[in-house]
């Protein structure tokens, strides 16, 4: 993924974990090293909006 227009976000939680997530142009980045999901754009699109509409 392309660094320099990538907004990247931490999700660290009280057991220690600290997944993060990459929003890049082409590709979404969640996870972290190991332990890491990639969704196109398209596919980050719908899960933001099954999350908004209570689907998820």
């Amino acid at each position: 993924m392309d660094d320099t227009k990538v907004k990247t976000i931490s999700l660290c939680g009280g057991s220690g974990a600290c997944p993060m997530v990459k929003i890049g142009d082409e590709q979404v980045e969640i996870g972290e090293e190991g332990n890491l999901c990639i969704l196109t754009k398209s596919q980050w699109e719908t899960l933001k909006q099954k999350i908004l509409n209570q689907e998820a």
